[in-house]
């Protein structure tokens, strides 16, 4: 604490308020607003959401604008919330006397700040308990599913030959129904599946390998050397589409997962400068008219 001394001799001290800055009670207060507001146009955003998405083909929106729109309601969303709790939490805030205007602008826009955290917390942890509990409800059905199909299935069957299982019948088709193979075929299929793990293991199938398997899908099945050739190249290459086809979907994925994160970034700044703006001018509002009261010299 400086002190001064005036020119009559006097000693001068800085006035310091005894009272805290910061009040709580309008920080909770416009939080709370903010939580419901959120949680109102987030449940109004999902109902509006489902009406874009349809089970039979041809009735839905396309992917991308449901991600599209999703996303633009998320920054309405929290643009909305963020204005009304930072407005809440000025106007309540109650008169700070013999305070500079620029120290009550600085606090205005702390008080909203702190309530847009509050409210961004709160709702950050319930959307994260949300989808917990949603992604253990998947997981619990999954299981559940599985269970049930190991069961059905048979006990030597595996889930990671399930890829190539689908291939493997495709090049061991007969030619015509009444073309039979041998009664056992157990050694052949299993031995094309491990041919084409290895190829996708590899990224490529070698030019022998190929000759192999046209080989075996020409005595499995009475096709010529040519024509199993040419099922073979036929199989491989729809393997091929199927794994370019997950690749890009997986690129997708990624693109719109960081488009989403930079979005929602973006939305969260530009919220916590709506809330802080808003309690300024809240608090603004709040101190333009004064209530004086005027009593009579004793």
């Amino acid at each position: 604490m400086s002190v001064s001394m005036t020119g009559s001799g006097e000693i001068a001290t800085p006035v310091e308020s005894s009272k805290s800055a910061m009040t709580w009670g309008p920080i909770f207060g416009g939080a709370a607003a903010a939580i419901g507001v959120t949680l109102i146009l987030l449940l109004l955003g999902s109902g509006v959401g489902l009406t874009m998405v349809s089970p039979w083909s041809g009735q839905s929106s396309s992917l991308g604008t449901v991600g599209v729109t999703a996303a633009i309601w998320l920054v309405v969303v929290q643009w909305l919330s963020s204005g009304l709790g930072g407005y809440i939490t000025g106007r309540l805030r109650t008169k700070w006397a013999a305070v500079h205007t620029d120290e009550v602008f600085f606090r205005d826009t702390a008080h909203g700040f702190i309530s847009w955290a509050i409210a961004t917390i709160f709702v950050a942890g319930f959307l994260a308990s949300s989808l917990t509990s949603l992604a253990g409800a998947g997981a619990q059905a999954v299981s559940s599913a599985a269970t049930a199909a190991g069961r059905a299935a048979s006990s030597t069957a595996s889930a990671a030959d399930l890829p190539t299982a689908y291939f493997t019948d495709a090049l061991l088709r007969p030619e015509q129904a009444r073309a039979g193979a041998t009664p056992d075929d157990t050694a052949a299929t299993a031995e094309v599946s491990r041919i084409l793990l290895n190829g996708a293991a590899a990224g490529q199938i070698p030019d022998d390998d190929k000759a192999y398997l046209a080989t075996i899908v020409s005595a499995r099945t009475g096709l010529s050397e040519a024509d199993a050739r040419t099922r073979v190249d036929t199989v491989l290459k729809r393997i091929d589409d199927a794994k370019v086809a997950a690749q890009k979907a997986a690129d997708e994925a990624r693109k719109a997962a960081s488009t989403t994160a930079l979005l929602g970034a973006l939305s969260l700044l530009i919220g916590a400068f709506i809330a802080a703006a808003a309690a300024a001018f809240g608090g603004s509002q709040r101190d333009e008219e004064e209530d004086l009261i005027v009593t009579s010299r004793i």
